[in-house]
């Protein structure tokens, strides 16, 4: 299994203990300050924003920045691990592998502490990737701005994959994503007397059944998208005819464009749907993420790097439809993001997640060989 004797573990398994909510990572950010406090402060910047942290690794002698993301969110689980560990915030976990993007950084952070390279370093620990979505906002700070790097890398741990692999692809890596709430309001009453009511249970499972239709029709084969309604709610008992109801779901798309025809159907349908059933409607489309389109040039020398320069196996994947606020930091920065392989049985948003913690070593030492590559 791990290695436990990597610091970097340990600090895992304390950050694993105390997730939290997008920008109420106060914990968190209490316990990176206090780790990063503790380095040798000689080249280092360090500057809070929000629950999230900018630290510059000020270069030898810099002609660039180069930029390292991690984020720090958790998600609204509860943990059904058989941890020693285990997430203290009731119905709160690390679920996503933020808490391994965090000590990873760390380690890297760690290592340029103490060995400057020549150029600019500037790690970025960000908060509420999960939503409401931290990177658009965080990348707008003045602070951002003083410190603007020129290029930008991340990475995500990939149950899938085994430990000592990485996968990326030049170009789309993932999809643009939107939350979707849609709420129907009609006129609830006595089961025994349908015909004074508006019955909002039935339209709603109309309009889900509608819903179907737009990515099967609307939708290029040849390009992708999906449409989920994840959870439905209407009604109180089960003889009263609902005056309301709610689909809540999301919508992913590997176009901008896409996205845009998406959205015009579900609004057109939706319009029908009040017309057709007689009653009122509201869409929310909650948190929007960029895609994440990484850098053709870059991210073919970092594959070209780490098959050259390290043990690491590369690994060329497909676009998928998972989401990433990241998608905002690289949209006008070159930079990319890459799949570290952590072969977990259960997958991320699981209960159960369970990422072998050796891939920690994995990226921390292939990150500090391919960014002593960059920025000496």
């Amino acid at each position: 299994m791990s290695n436990v004797n990597n610091p970097f573990v340990q600090v895992r398994r304390e950050l694993h203990q105390i997730p939290e909510k997008g920008f109420h990572e106060t914990k968190t950010q209490g316990y990176l300050l206090r780790y990063i406090q503790g380095l040798s402060q000689d080249n280092l910047e360090v500057k809070t924003w929000k629950t999230g942290i900018f630290v510059k690794v000020n270069g030898t002698n810099p002609s660039a920045t180069i930029g390292y993301r991690a984020d720090m969110d958790g998600l609204p689980i509860t943990e059904e691990t058989d941890y020693t560990f285990r997430s203290m915030h009731e119905g709160m976990m690390h679920a996503c592998g933020h808490d391994m993007h965090m000590s990873i950084a760390l380690g890297i952070l760690t290592h340029f502490a103490h060995h400057p390279p020549k150029d600019n370093l500037l790690f970025m620990f960000q908060p509420a990737e999960e939503g409401p979505g931290g990177a658009e906002e965080m990348i707008k700070t003045d602070i951002f701005s003083a410190w603007k790097p020129d290029m930008i890398v991340a990475l995500h741990i990939a149950p899938e994959y085994p430990v000592g692999t990485i996968a990326t692809k030049p170009g789309l890596l993932f999809a643009n994503t939107s939350e979707l709430y849609i709420d129907l309001q009609g006129r609830g009453g006595h089961a025994a007397y349908p015909h004074q009511t508006i019955d909002m249970v039935v339209a709603a499972c109309s309009l889900v059944t509608q819903l179907q239709t737009v990515v099967a029709r609307n939708v290029d084969p040849l390009d992708s998208a999906v449409i989920t309604i994840g959870k439905i709610t209407g009604g109180t008992v089960q003889n009263i005819i609902a005056e309301k109801a709610r689909l809540e779901g999301t919508i992913r798309t590997l176009s901008v464009e896409s996205m845009k025809k998406v959205k015009e159907r579900i609004e057109a349908l939706v319009q029908g749907v009040e017309v057709g059933y007689n009653c009122k409607t509201e869409i929310d489309y909650g948190s929007m993420y960029h895609q994440v389109d990484n850098d053709v040039a870059l991210t073919e020398e970092f594959m070209r790097f780490v098959e050259d320069n390290t043990n690491v196996k590369m690994i060329l994947c497909k676009e998928a439809m998972t989401g990433e606020d990241y998608g905002y930091m690289i949209e006008n920065i070159p930079g990319f993001m890459f799949w570290l392989g952590a072969e977990s049985p259960y997958g991320l948003h699981h209960a159960k997640l369970d990422p072998n913690e050796d891939a920690i070593g994995v990226a921390i030492n292939t990150m500090i060989s391919y960014l002593n590559f960059k920025a000496n």
